[in-house]
């Protein structure tokens, strides 16, 4: 093994070091948090779709906190201006009749940029984000400047609507939704959070912005030739399903399949790494068409070494599943012997499943399961 491949190892293992820390404080979050590991290796932007409360913002500032470098968040609202993201104008080079952004602590100047409710955006700053995104590079009049930036992750609790809004949602390749954690695991939640609290800032790892660059680099080295066909094939499939997979698209995917073997600390890529391929969807209703031609593919892949860890998961909610546990929460509730506090955990359960079941793409399926679980809150309404 050569001293530069050695060097590499060491870099993917601090990044996994700061993935798996940030595992151990947002539970549940562990698909989120392996997308932003893969976005970072691959210089790609990320976008967290859900509610408020549901950490997005915590855990993007905790992974802010790892990276050893400047950060820029940023809520977005209808009416933010491009000064607001980019800087003023610098009032002594105005006087000298130059227009010249004053950048110090903005966006242009930062390692990780979060722009939370990214689709309030209007069309006064909509361009300059576009180029953000697409080119990492900040123009103004005659100013340009490339930044640094290693990733920019997106959120919102709501899809585009509109055409303009929709260009800027395609400049984030990767989705994922950020929902509540199951109730089960709130213990393990409240547990997390409460270490978050009393951590110091020396017993948490370190990774840095040039280190990060590093991996990118290792990343657009990975050997894609015996993966390829396939890919070629996968893309084929899902364009035949009615998903827009762009050329432009298509291209920039090769650099999360790329980082998927990275972090499996690999030189080549294997179909496994088409996992990511899971997350381009551009609507809730393709979640479950893309995840099974994916999986369908990555079922190809029969060595069972290496994989990344998100390779085998399947996070899409399975309606038979809730079906069969709201059968169970419904005969809990109807046991005599059944407890005040057994009856706060089964409404928990139950409007977690709830949420679930909003998302099975499937309609039939969805009213198969819906109507148990109405059926389970009509009793539950008439004793409270």
């Amino acid at each position: 093994m050569s001293e530069a491949t050695h060097t590499d190892l060491i870099t993917t293992d601090k990044l996994l070091v700061v993935l798996n820390h940030l595992k151990e404080l947002f539970v549940g979050k562990d698909e989120i948090i392996d997308l932003m590991g893969i976005c970072l290796a691959a210089s790609e932007n990320l976008f967290l779709l859900g509610p408020p409360g549901t950490a997005k913002s915590a855990t993007v500032r905790e992974l802010s906190k790892l990276l050893d470098g400047q950060t820029f968040e940023y809520l977005l609202t209808r009416f933010t201006e491009p000064n607001e993201l980019f800087g003023p104008f610098d009032i002594r080079k105005l006087r000298e009749g130059d227009l010249v952004t004053n950048t110090e602590g903005m966006l242009p100047e930062a390692s990780l940029i979060f722009l939370d409710e990214l689709l309030n955006a209007n069309s006064a700053i909509l361009n300059s984000l576009l180029m953000v995104l697409n080119e990492k590079v900040f123009r103004r009049g005659r100013e340009t400047k490339k930044l640094p930036a290693l990733m920019v992750i997106g959120a919102s609790n709501h899809l585009p609507e509109d055409e303009a809004l929709q260009a800027l949602f395609d400049r984030f390749l990767l989705r994922v939704r950020c929902d509540n954690v199951d109730p089960e695991q709130l213990n393990a939640v409240l547990h997390a959070g409460w270490v978050l609290e009393r951590r110091t800032q020396e017993e948490k790892p370190q990774i840095h912005p040039e280190e990060v660059r590093q991996l990118q680099q290792v990343a657009a080295k990975v050997d894609l030739a015996t993966i390829r066909p396939a890919y070629i094939e996968l893309i084929h499939q899902l364009r035949n399903a009615g998903l827009q997979v762009s050329d432009r698209r298509a291209v920039k995917l090769q650099r999360v399949i790329a980082a998927s073997a990275v972090l499996c600390k690999r030189q080549e890529a294997r179909l496994s790494d088409l996992w990511v391929l899971r997350h381009i969807w551009d609507t809730e209703e393709q979640r479950e068409i893309i995840a099974g031609i994916v999986n369908t593919a990555i079922a190809a892949d029969q060595d069972g070494q290496d994989h990344h860890p998100r390779a085998q998961e399947n996070t899409l909610p399975d309606a038979e599943e809730i079906y069969k546990e709201v059968a169970h929460l419904s005969a809990q509730w109807k046991d005599p012997e059944v407890t005040m506090a057994d009856r706060s955990l089964i409404k928990d359960r139950l409007t977690y499943l709830n949420g679930r079941c909003e998302w099975i793409s499937n309609e039939q399926q969805r009213k198969y399961v819906q109507e148990p679980i109405d059926a389970l809150w009509n009793e539950i309404m008439q004793i409270a």
